[in-house]
């Protein structure tokens, strides 16, 4: 069961790093262009702020089942940060200006990258 949840997690890592790289060249273009950002980008990074935490519950079971990432602690922090911070700057993005919604939620974007990088290094 544990090989299970732990090739689901780390399929799941990938599969979210190539996401939010998608998502941050998209939001990226539009910000460069000058366009506000679509209700598909909007639903995209909605969809992906809901998975984080899905994803995050996959890691737990696998180490509730005795798996263990490389290293530990580290590499919990950067899936909090994620389950955190997706959220919170999609909130925060809200009623300012069309510029700088597409600004924050492109960064948003590629900084949970990162983070989805650093974890898959970590685990």
């Amino acid at each position: 069961m544990n090989n299970a949840l732990t090739f689901l997690h780390g399929y799941g890592a990938r599969v979210l790093l190539i996401y939010a790289l998608v998502l941050g060249g998209w939001g990226t273009y539009h910000y460069f262009r000058n366009q506000p950002l679509s209700g598909g980008f909007r639903s995209g990074y909605v969809i992906m702020a809901g998975l984080t935490p899905v994803q995050g519950l996959i890691g737990l079971a696998a180490f509730a089942a005795g798996g263990q990432p490389r290293e530990g602690l580290l590499h919990m922090v950067y899936g909090v940060f994620s389950v955190v911070f997706l959220p919170g700057a999609y909130l925060y993005s809200r009623g300012g200006s069309v510029r700088r919604e597409t600004l924050i939620l492109a960064g948003a974007s590629w900084i949970v990258a990162i983070a989805f990088y650093r974890g898959t290094a970590t685990g």
